[in-house]
């Protein structure tokens, strides 16, 4: 693989040698193109469905790789427990496959860290929802994702990437980024800065409520797009993957986040603005599969949070593609010189869009609320 402009040819053999795995499972293929980590198919042939997928951990993003992946063990310890850890449950949630010392992860002598997963066979995943019910699967999901997790004590879990969702934080770094102005960018963003700059009390409410005690932090998946969940062949929810970002933070985060993918109708980097709209059939339908499992633990005022986590996530995402902006696109891959603005603009266009719909998006989870609360009265 190419690294810095440099081909690296990793010693594959050596780095499975290290782990628990079957020995004659020799054949290692790239998969996927994720943005973050190598992964890669580890098979008995070329021709054979994978049994493992073995990844090489971004240490550049990830400071911490040991208390990351003692993250993953405790995430997924405790959901294979709370679901019987039986046979059937395989499947369901991530298993680790540990070294032969006993580690979750393997440095090699070059630094480089390693993970291996079983494989989870006849699964798929969607980048984009395209229909009510796989937004009530996405929900469904992500409710039971942190509904497993609601009495896990968050002081087990590392922020594996410290203030990730502190938008006080990511607010004092566009401004940073404002002042020192590196690229001479500064004088093109007046208007956006003035958006941003105009609702940064109200985008603290959740930071506040948190501080102040009257919201719990939980153990959240931080990452809550749509590809992903894994879901069977036959469109149901089977898995959530991707558990880097597994950190302590706010129940709201990861609905905002995840109805931020969902409810626009055009895409993140949309140029044409008019194109910018809400498909609110797929906010209910996500709203009500996600409540059907989160109504278990959701406090009072973490169900009346979760519509600020709405506004808060698309307006924290206008504020590091503009923060990016200004330090020359040093953090996302752009296709061209503007991508970054045009980024911050469409996030822009989807907060206003949401602001314009706040009320009537805030009643219909009173609304799926209401109706799951009825039903497990009776």
């Amino acid at each position: 693989m190419m690294q810095a402009g440099v081909y690296v040819k990793y010693d594959f053999q050596e780095i499975l040698s290290n782990f628990w795995i079957e020995d004659t499972c020799r054949t290692v293929v790239p998969l996927g193109s994720g943005l973050i980590n190598d992964t890669y198919s580890v098979k008995y042939s070329p021709s054979d469905s994978p049994l493992y997928l073995l990844q090489k951990i971004n240490s550049r993003i990830f400071k911490d790789v040991p208390a990351l992946m003692q993250n993953i063990v405790n995430v997924t310890s405790h959901i294979w427990q709370k679901l019987g850890a039986h046979e059937e449950a395989r499947g369901k949630v991530l298993q680790v496959v540990m070294t032969k010392n006993g580690a979750s992860y393997y440095q090699d002598i070059t630094g480089d860290y390693w993970r291996i997963f079983h494989y989870i066979p006849n699964t798929m995943s969607f980048d984009k929802v395209e229909t009510e019910q796989q937004a009530f699967e996405g929900g469904l999901a992500f409710g039971q994702f942190q509904f497993l997790l609601s009495d896990l004590e968050v002081s087990e879990i590392v922020d594996s990437i410290p203030n990730f969702h502190n938008i006080s934080v990511r607010l004092e770094q566009l401004y940073a980024a404002f002042t020192k102005d590196p690229v001479q960018r500064a004088k093109e963003i007046s208007t956006e800065l003035l958006f941003i700059s105009e609702r940064e009390e109200r985008m603290k409410k959740i930071l506040l409520l948190g501080n102040a005690g009257r919201i719990p932090k939980r153990v959240i998946h931080s990452d809550t797009k749509f590809n992903n969940i894994l879901f069977s062949k036959d469109g149901r929810v089977q898995c959530v993957v991707d558990l880097d970002t597994v950190m302590a933070g706010y129940s709201a985060y990861d609905f905002g986040d995840a109805i931020r993918t969902i409810i626009n109708s055009a895409g993140e980097d949309e140029r044409d603005l008019e194109k910018i709209r809400l498909n609110s059939p797929l906010f209910r339908a996500y709203t009500r599969g996600y409540l059907s499992q989160a109504i278990h633990f959701l406090e009072e005022e973490e169900l009346k949070s979760l519509m600020d986590g709405v506004l808060l996530l698309p307006y924290m995402q206008a504020v590091r593609f503009l923060t990016d902006y200004l330090d020359g696109d040093c953090y996302y891959k752009v296709r061209s010189e503007k991508h970054n603005l045009e980024r911050t603009l469409a996030q822009i266009q989807l907060v206003k869009k949401l602001e314009e719909s706040y009320d009537y998006l805030a009643g219909i989870i009173e609304e799926e609320a209401e109706i799951l609360m009825k039903e497990k009265a009776v």
